[in-house]
């Protein structure tokens, strides 16, 4: 059950995001529908195809899609409410970001994934929908030009990873992991904070 409610909060923020850059792009109803189902399933599409797990979890059931096509409403008649907030597609994504990297590395390690692999996992989880998502709407994606993206979700699946070695309790690690993910992602904005990067030509 942890892991079906961490998806699907996962899936409803990402598609929130995703229907929120729909809405700045002056899309109609249904590509704002369009860019909320892609960003909140692909990056379990993802997860579940690496692992073999069939039918995808979005798939199985209609809940997943259901609350990707929830939050495409509840932008679309409260995209303005919404927008107040203080760069609400990043804070949102960030959220996303967090929740998918530890449904990811969680799900990796229920299905007998070690350590490393379960991280990779939840790193491609959490990156999947935003790439999707961006690339619908021909922007790079923000884990190729924003540096702390990647290493957020690392961070997130890591204390996922960590913690199930250490026997903690999977509900309460989960949460921690999520939202240490979603703060180094934020504050990462804030600050400027940037991953290090090669030393350019020598002359």
């Amino acid at each position: 059950m942890t892991l079906y409610w961490l998806d699907l909060t996962g899936t409803f923020v990402f598609g929130l995001s995703g229907a929120m850059l729909a809405v700045r792009r002056d899309l109609d109803i249904f590509g704002i529908a369009v860019l909320a189902v892609a960003a909140a399933l692909s990056g379990g599409l993802v997860r579940d195809m690496a692992l073999g797990a069939t039918p995808v979890a979005a798939l199985a059931t209609s809940d997943y899609l259901l609350a990707a096509l929830c939050a495409a409403v509840c932008v679309f008649f409260a995209h303005r409410q919404i927008e107040r907030l203080a760069k609400p597609v990043m804070v949102l994504d960030a959220l996303g970001l967090g929740l998918f990297a530890v449904s990811g590395a969680r799900k990796a390690l229920e299905y007998g994934l070690d350590p490393i692999p379960a991280m990779v996992v939840g790193v491609l989880t959490a990156v999947g929908g935003g790439v999707v998502r961006d690339l619908l709407v021909t922007e790079v994606p923000r884990v190729l030009r924003e540096e702390v993206y990647a290493l957020a979700a690392l961070l997130g699946a890591g204390v996922v990873v960590l913690a199930d070695h250490l026997a903690f309790e999977p509900t309460l690690s989960a949460v921690a992991g999520a939202v240490a993910a979603a703060l180094v992602r934020i504050l990462s904005v804030y600050l400027g904070w940037q991953a290090p990067k090669a030393p350019g030509p020598r002359s």
